[in-house]
Order: structure tokens, then C-alpha cells, then sequence
């Protein structure tokens, strides 16, 4: 039985292979939803840390008046850079987040970065550098636990399927936003939740499909 299932998930993995697609890109509308409203209250200046190549850069660029992309990889962030020439109330600095030293945002989204950083450092670092009424939104990736199973096995089966709808021709190259450099998670959601309750009282977390979890605050 164990092999059964060793074949069929590296099966699934070679089918994903094939057709891969963003699980971060994915997670974009929602990141805007929250974009949206901070912008509604009056909100003029967005940082994404760890930009990567650019991509949610752009979108935020369509909501506020200021972004800023940081990126501490060099090559990735003058990819940041191409992508975003066109845009002229976008900047992307090629530096780490604990080298930023800027005045506050409105909002800071962090996607699948958080675990590549101090986590308690980081968060206070983000909470301090919010304004009032400012938001933090963060789509995390944690170390598996037991309770992230029933979530593990429901993107376990869709993530082909989606793969299939967005890119139905087999594919022999990885998408350029998906070249960035990575890392394993070291920290459980649970882990995770008890930092972030400590240092950003009234956060809410949330598992979140493909390996993933959100986390929104709002500053005071």
C-alpha cells in the first residue's frame, strides 16, 4: 500500500510538473479585495516585500498611488524591475526587509515570504511600520501538521485540475514567477498563530488551500 501511494503522488507530481501554475498568483484577488478597501479609507502607499518578479507589484500599482517592491535577490529583482518599467508610481529596491528603512504604509503584503524571515522580528517590524487604520495581509506557507491534512488532501486534488484549466498543454519550462528562490517552512500554523497573536493582537489567521494560510491585521 505504501508504494501504491508513493507511485500515484509522484505520478500527480509529474502531472503538475506539466502544467504548473501560480498557487501564489492565486491568491491575488484576495490580497486586492483587502487593497481595495484600505485604499477606500484613504490609504496612498503599498509595500510588498519579497516582490519576487514583480507580478502583484503591478496589481497594487492599479490601486494606490505608491508601491514599493523589495526583493533581496539580485537577479529577481531587475527581472522586478523590467516587469515594472512602465509604471511610474512603482519603485523595487533590491535590498532584504530588515535593511528597509522608510517611513510607514498603508499596506504590506508578504506572499510566501514570511518563512524565509525572523517570524516574531518580521511581524513586529511590519506592525511598526503600518499607519493607523493600515493592513497587514500575508499568505503564508507553514510546516505540515496534523491539522493541515484535510486541507493538504483537497489541494492534493485540485491542484492538477487547475493546473489542466490554466495551462492545458503540456509544459517543459517552470513560468518565470515561479523562479524566485525558495525555502522550507520551519514553523507550524500553530506556531505561526501564537506569534502573531502575541505580536499582533486581534490578528486573524486562517488555513488556506494549496499549502498556504492568510493572515490580516488591521494597525491601531
Amino acid at each position: 500500500m505504501p508504494r501504491a501511494l508513493d507511485r500515484t503522488l509522484a505520478a500527480v507530481g509529474r502531472y503538475n510538473d506539466a502544467h504548473p501554475w501560480s498557487h501564489n498568483d492565486g491568491y491575488a484577488r484576495l490580497i486586492l479585495h483587502h487593497a481595495r478597501r484600505v485604499r477606500a479609507t484613504g490609504g496612498t502607499d503599498a509595500l510588498d516585500v519579497g516582490c519576487g518578479t514583480g507580478n502583484l507589484v503591478r496589481r497594487l500599482a492599479s490601486v494606490f498611488p505608491s508601491v514599493t517592491g523589495i526583493e533581496p535577490d539580485g537577479p529577481t529583482a531587475e527581472h522586478a524591475r523590467r516587469n515594472t518599467a512602465d509604471l511610474a508610481n512603482v519603485r523595487i529596491l533590491a535590498q532584504p526587509f530588515d535593511d528597509l528603512d522608510e517611513n510607514s504604509y498603508d499596506l504590506i503584503t508578504f506572499v510566501a515570504v514570511l518563512h524565509h524571515l525572523p517570524l516574531e522580528a518580521t511581524l513586529a517590524e511590519a506592525r511598526d511600520l503600518l499607519r493607523p487604520g493600515g493592513r497587514l495581509v500575508v499568505v503564508g506557507i507553514s510546516q505540515e501538521s496534523p491539522g493541515d491534512l484535510p486541507w493538504s488532501i483537497a489541494s492534493l486534488v485540485l491542484n492538477p485540475i487547475i493546473g489542466t484549466i490554466m495551462h492545458p498543454r503540456r509544459s517543459t519550462k517552470t513560468p518565470t514567477q515561479m523562479t524566485a528562490p525558495t525555502a522550507m517552512a520551519t514553523e507550524t500554523f500553530e506556531e505561526i498563530t501564537q506569534t502573531a497573536e502575541r505580536v499582533l493582537p486581534g490578528a486573524h489567521l486562517r488555513r488556506a488551500l494549496f499549502w498556504r494560510y492568510t493572515l490580516t491585521w488591521t494597525a491601531r
